[in-house]
């Protein structure tokens, strides 16, 4: 039923109950599109064919291209009108008759809905226009007036021409008719209460403020909320940072905020680093050892920055059909940590009835991104909420299943991330960890790296291509000048573990830190042959003579020893040793007579 204000304020002539063939309208909704205004500022022969024409009433837009037939767009059809070219006395005839050109390029016609975008040429004039019909659909947000009364933020989604626009005048409208709110409408394009000082009865007593410019949006927002006490803001396309800025500000004050942003889906969102700030904003936390190990995930996750703007998302798949997400913060949290949220379906049948359902997640299996229905997800080391780029070439593997959304197909590739090369293997640890570990070293001694991992057996393979690590392993005095390397390490999510020194005792901590194997306060008897570079005897004879020194003398009695004289290359392996008992040693004396002397921690 309409409104009986709205009935008192509309001319009767231009409301309309029309027969439309597509279950696109129910029949308890009411329209007002005041077509034969638009049709005025048309010339004689366009607006004829047009008339004439059996589908006028479901006329989309016109668009007339100087030089070109003129063009009408129905519902699943378009069709030429006459075979006159458009000529610049057409688009002249059709200029002087609309408001005047915004800086957005877009006119309106007085007390209507209709919009009129101009296309320029290089020297500023009009040689395109796109005449689109604005209707007024009453009733259209019968699935959601629920959802309405709550004095929720509300955002709706949808890709361009699903009706967004309208169910937001018709929101407007329920909100002030209805339930004797105080309505503020911003209204960028005059699309949504009509061209001209006077608003379009459709949007009822709610209040339009005009904006001059539509980079000044944010401005208007803010300056509704501190001129004129609104208790809802109503806003159109949120599409800069700024804007999105101002509509957080404008709920923290506790304002209701209705409002439109394109984007299929809430997923969409997500990737946007503009908006995403509407629906809490993402970042990444680094947690301590602890929380990590707690929750079996890597150190670096991604999580939600704050609360939302919008409380309740709904997705405009179609113009009758909805998804509602009632706790938009819940939504985000669960496709955060690889979930599938369990939104409500709304639609509305041929009698005009709603129908809820809850929209079932698809869990096919998709073999090129390794799905959680085809293994389980790790649980260790690798375990991780974090989003990681998939290129190209694992992309076009996913064969004919797809996963639902790019968004999900990039969560699941997180948790298995396949290799193109098909080289890597993985095997679970004791504990779920993905052995084994896929390390890229930059500016340490690949052959030390590769005695450590062979003397100590550990599950680590050095790889040369940055593409395929897990891990990235530098020398710190490296990373300070190598911006380059942390950047594309950001970009590529993959953690950098930075070594104080190139030595072995250093490396091996360091591999022990990534592996998540506890370090003993008092280090192990070791292994000589870590510390070895030929393997001879005279080395073998040095390193003994030096851990019989710390072993004996220094830990047990906190004493110095002094050894015997030994070559340089020597003596730097009798340091290394030296340091994997944490402890300190010097050079001093004069070759060939030069010494090693340790001292007690």
């Amino acid at each position: 039923m309409l409104n009986p204000k709205i009935n008192n304020s509309l001319n009767p002539s231009s409301i309309t109950v029309p027969s439309i063939p597509e279950k696109v309208l129910s029949q308890r909704m009411q329209i007002t599109d005041n077509l034969s205004k638009l049709l005025n500022i048309l010339p004689s022969s366009i607006c004829n064919h047009l008339t004439e024409h059996p589908n006028c009433d479901l006329l989309v837009e016109v668009v007339m291209d100087l030089g070109r037939l003129p063009e009408a767009r129905f519902p699943g059809e378009a069709t030429y009108l006459g075979e006159v070219p458009v000529s610049a006395a057409d688009l002249q005839y059709a200029i002087q008759r609309v408001g005047t050109f915004s800086g957005d390029n877009r006119a309106g016609i007085e007390r209507t809905l209709h919009r009129i975008s101009a296309i320029r040429n290089r020297g500023g004039d009009i040689i395109g226009l796109t005449c689109r019909v604005g209707r007024a659909v009453f009733g259209t947000i019968s699935m959601i007036r629920d959802l309405v009364e709550t004095g929720q933020s509300l955002l709706l989604l949808g890709r361009p021409g699903v009706g967004k626009t309208t169910a937001l005048r018709e929101i407007a409208r329920v909100l002030a008719d209805d339930f004797d709110k105080r309505v503020v409408i911003i209204d960028t394009s005059n699309e949504i209460a009509g061209d001209g000082d006077i608003p379009h009865p459709a949007i009822g007593r709610a209040r339009r403020m005009q904006v001059a410019a539509p980079e000044l949006q944010h401005k208007i927002m803010i300056e509704a909320v501190e001129n004129h006490m609104p208790e809802v803001i109503v806003i159109d396309e949120i599409g800069t940072e700024l804007e999105a800025l101002a509509a957080r500000t404008i709920a923290e004050r506790g304002v209701q905020l209705v409002g439109t942003a394109h984007g299929n889906r809430i997923e969409n969102l997500l990737k946007n680093p503009t908006l995403s700030d509407l629906i809490g904003g993402i970042q990444a936390v680094t947690l301590g050892d602890d929380e990590a190990r707690r929750r079996g995930s890597q150190k670096t996750v991604l999580e939600r920055k704050a609360p939302p703007t919008f409380e309740i998302a709904i997705e405009m798949l179609e113009r009758q059909k909805w998804v509602v997400h009632q706790d938009v913060a819940n939504t985000i949290d669960i496709l955060l940590r690889n979930g599938h949220p369990n939104p409500q379906l709304r639609t509305v049948d041929e009698k005009g009835e709603v129908q809820i359902a809850q929209e079932e997640p698809d869990l096919t299996p998709n073999p090129a991104t390794f799905g959680r229905d085809m293994i389980q997800q790790p649980k260790g080391w690798r375990a991780s909420g974090k989003m990681t780029p998939v290129s190209a070439f694992g992309s076009k593997k996913a064969g004919s299943i797809s996963s639902p959304s790019e968004f999900d197909r990039l969560l699941n590739a997180s948790w298995s991330q396949p290799e193109p090369k098909g080289n890597k293997v993985r095997i679970p640890g004791p504990n779920g960890e993905d052995f084994p570990v896929y390390i890229y070293p930059y500016g340490i001694g690949r052959s030390q790296l590769e005695q450590v991992i062979e003397v100590l057996n550990l599950p680590i393979v050095l790889t040369k291509d940055l593409d395929n690590a897990d891990v990235v392993v530098a020398l710190r005095s490296h990373l300070k000048n190598q911006s380059k390397l942390r950047q594309v390490a950001k970009i590529r999510q993959v953690p950098i573990h930075g070594v104080k020194s190139n030595t072995i005792p250093q490396i091996t901590r360091t591999l022990q830190r990534i592996l998540g194997m506890d370090e003993t306060k008092t280090p192990e008897t070791a292994d000589l042959r870590l510390f070895t570079r030929g393997g001879n005897d005279d080395e073998l004879e040095a390193l003994e003579e030096a851990r019989l020194a710390v072993e004996q003398i220094v830990l047990p009695k906190g004493q110095p020893v002094e050894l015997l004289p030994r070559s340089p290359k020597v003596r730097k392996m009798q340091h290394e040793l030296v340091e994997h008992y944490r402890l300190q040693s010097d050079s001093f004396g004069e070759e060939p007579n030069r010494r090693l002397r340790i001292y007690p921690a």
